[in-house]
């Protein structure tokens, strides 16, 4: 009987390609990938923070805006791993909400992915092996009040996919989403600071009371777990998980 967690090196001769790769879940999942013996793109748009986890990873810096269309085609195509990981956060209520900033988080989290899916796919269906992961979020399949692009944004990946696993099954590629909750990043982080300034309460208040009052887990999911889950999805046991999402969440959906 084969063991259901992936040996050291399963990845060794694959390619992977990881957006929002220079720091936070994407610099996990680019860590994660290279020691599995991936070759790993790392695609951001800090041209400092994309070289470092490249160094770290043996892997290629790739710096670019994927608010900008035009970015995509000078990415590599050849890729069998495809982690669409890039997001940033804003919050406002809705009548408050910037609309170029709404229509920003679209492209960056909704038309960079799919672009990125054209470019990508017509390796892995010629290779008959591939691998889509959709770094989602409980945002995915739930809303909070302020984050209208964002639970859009997420809402849509989890859309594109679903299409993505049923048009690639016939071809051996898998699409899913790893949807976790608060996740120890710069972007949470920065969430801490902002709403204990607001409320002029504690750091930890705001963790326990405010980010994440509806998850029976009181702690940060750590990067690290998130990617842990991204490789999973890439091992020989997955082949026939596709169209799903992985909610890393701490019970919240559960509630």
């Amino acid at each position: 009987m084969t063991s259901a967690f992936p040996e050291a090196g399963f990845l060794t001769g694959r390619t992977a390609l990881v957006t929002g790769g220079g720091s936070g879940i994407g610099r996990a999942c680019a860590a994660a990938l290279a020691k599995a013996g991936a070759t790993v793109h790392v695609v951001d748009v800090d041209a400092t923070a994309a070289k470092a986890v490249a160094e770290e990873t043996g892997g290629q810096a790739h710096v670019a805006d994927l608010a900008d269309p035009a970015v995509i085609g000078q990415l590599p195509a050849a890729v069998d791993i495809l982690v669409n990981n890039a997001g940033f956060q804003h919050v406002a209520p809705l009548t408050d909400f910037p609309p170029e900033r709404f229509t920003l988080i679209q492209r960056v989290m909704v038309t960079a992915p799919f672009l990125l899916l054209r470019h990508t796919l017509p390796h892995m269906y010629a290779a008959g092996w591939g691998r889509v992961i959709n770094i989602s979020s409980v945002h995915g399949v739930r809303a909070s009040a302020y984050k209208s692009a964002y639970v859009a944004a997420k809402h849509a990946l989890e859309g594109l996919s679903k299409v993505a696993a049923v048009e690639g099954a016939p071809h051996g590629v898998t699409s899913n989403c790893v949807s976790p909750g608060y996740v120890r990043t710069p972007l949470v982080e920065g969430q801490l600071h902002d709403q204990a300034t607001a409320h002029g309460i504690t750091r930890d208040a705001v963790l326990s009371d405010v980010l994440l009052t509806r998850s029976p887990v009181k702690r940060l999911l750590e990067a690290e777990e998130v990617a842990a889950a991204a490789l999973w999805l890439c091992g020989p046991h997955s082949g026939s998980l596709t169209g799903t999402s992985l909610p890393l969440d701490g019970g919240w959906t559960a509630t």
